[in-house]
């Protein structure tokens, strides 16, 4: 089958049968397309999209790219759950998220990533924890599936090879935005991860690659129709992400603030609100509920309880992390050496955050990779995050810098208010009403 028929086809904006579908896939991963060949077939179908018959075939051809895992050996009764974030600033969810499913009898194998840009990554925060292996053999991960019920790991060489070129030629040819290409990408690890149910959070604002509510809702229906196209049951949340999620960004700073919600010690009210609703509707998947309202007090239950926080202890043990994570001060993380408050300059409620804008501050102080090799500081962000709509009086703090140094922690607060961007993090804006919370809106199969 030739290269350049294939993409003369979707070139011309016709439909790709499944077996030329099949033969792109099948180049990705023994290196019979080139790079450019790769681009040109990617900018074709951002430019031309794909029907909903196309992308199940993409995704399919991609989920079998590689090794599919299978989950009979655990010997554990539950259904086999995961969640996906399009991603953040601030989003540590699946810390909590994880353990709590787990709490509820489902079996949880969270395949997570690094940090992409201006959005933190998963790995990224565990790997704060010293020791915590995201990497086990698979006799491992095994036991920890047995022992606790969740593991949140990184993907390995061998889930959906395809994507892991395709993606690599998008990041360089302006085709990441396409909507059948990302829905591939996501549904194609989370499917060979032999997943019963997925919900996924789809963000969109300041702080989202998907800067409309609109563009969001499109990327999200077509993420449920291709995932039950393939026989995967999922239902996707479409969540802002105009401000910080929690009071958080960085790595340990994150992983402490995810531990805090485990134990009660501290939940800001739209990160509780966010978990609890992710957790209910994967519930709902899973037939561990009979209804939203039920699912919701479960999830809170697991809370309550303490089950999630010790659900999470083990799982933090078992993958070679500390063995008192919950304890005050047991997480063994380090801290930045130097902190300083970024103070308001005015009185008034804090409106327009930057979101994404704090994020690349995060990736500027050590803790993101502006290139794939970059080592991450752990140590270093952004902590007591004002939300939106809180007063704020002059001279009060706005949020506290992390920093390995005194000329980084002050090039922050220069950076805070508007040296290398646009707008500050938070502008104090007298008499300006409180935004309404933000709503999530569940999509479904249709």
């Amino acid at each position: 089958m030739l290269v350049t028929e294939i993409i003369r086809t979707k070139r011309d904006g016709l439909a790709l049968s499944e077996a030329q579908i099949g033969a792109f896939v099948q180049g990705l991963v023994d290196g019979g397309w080139s790079e450019g060949q790769v681009a040109a077939l990617a900018m074709a179908i951002l430019l031309r999209g794909m029907s909903p018959e196309e992308g199940v075939a993409l995704t399919r051809a991609m989920t079998h790219s590689g090794e599919v895992l299978q989950w009979q050996a655990l010997g554990r009764s539950g259904p086999v759950l995961d969640k996906h974030s399009t991603g953040g600033v601030g989003d540590k969810v699946s810390l909590m998220l994880a353990p709590m499913l787990a709490a509820c009898g489902a079996v949880v194998p969270m395949i997570s990533g690094r940090g992409l840009g201006h959005t933190g990554g998963t790995l990224d925060k565990l790997q704060a924890l010293p020791g915590y292996c995201i990497d086990p053999p698979r006799e491992q991960l095994l036991g920890v599936l047995r022992d606790c019920g969740c593991a949140i790991v990184g993907a390995g060489t061998n889930l959906a090879p395809a994507d892991r070129r395709l993606y690599a030629v998008r990041d360089v040819t302006a085709t990441v935005e396409s909507v059948p290409l990302i829905t591939a990408s996501i549904l194609s690890k989370k499917l060979a991860a032999g997943l019963q149910g997925l919900v996924l959070d789809v963000k969109w604002g300041n702080g989202a690659f998907m800067a409309s509510r609109d563009e969001a809702s499109t990327l999200a229906g077509n993420l449920v129709r291709v995932a039950s196209g393939l026989g995967l049951p999922a239902t996707a949340l479409v969540t802002d992400m105009n401000q910080v999620l929690g009071t958080t960004a960085g790595n340990a700073l994150e992983t402490q603030e995810a531990i805090d919600f485990l134990t009660g010690a501290s939940r800001e009210p739209h990160l509780l609100a966010l978990t609890l609703a992710l957790a209910a509707h994967a519930l709902l998947l899973g037939g561990l509920a009979k209804d939203l309202a039920a699912a919701t007090a479960q999830a809170e239950l697991t809370l309550s309880s303490g089950r999630a926080a010790e659900a999470f202890a083990r799982m933090v043990a078992d993958l070679g992390g500390p063995r008192d994570v919950l304890a005050a001060g047991g997480a063994g993380m380090a801290t930045a050496p130097v902190q300083r408050d970024l103070l308001a300059p005015g009185a008034g409620f804090v409106a327009a955050p930057d979101t994404r804008a704090l994020g690349l501050a995060v990736v500027a102080l050590g803790g993101g990779r502006q290139r794939a090799a970059d080592a991450v500081d752990p140590r270093v962000g952004f902590s007591h995050i004002r939300p939106l709509g809180q007063w704020v009086r002059a001279g009060e703090p706005l949020l506290r810098v992390h920093a390995a140094g005194v000329d980084a922690a002050e090039g922050g607060h220069a950076q805070r208010r508007g040296g290398h961007h646009d707008r500050p993090v938070g502008a104090a804006v007298p008499g300006l009403d409180r935004p309404d919370h933000p709503g999530l809106s569940p999509l479904h199969p249709p």
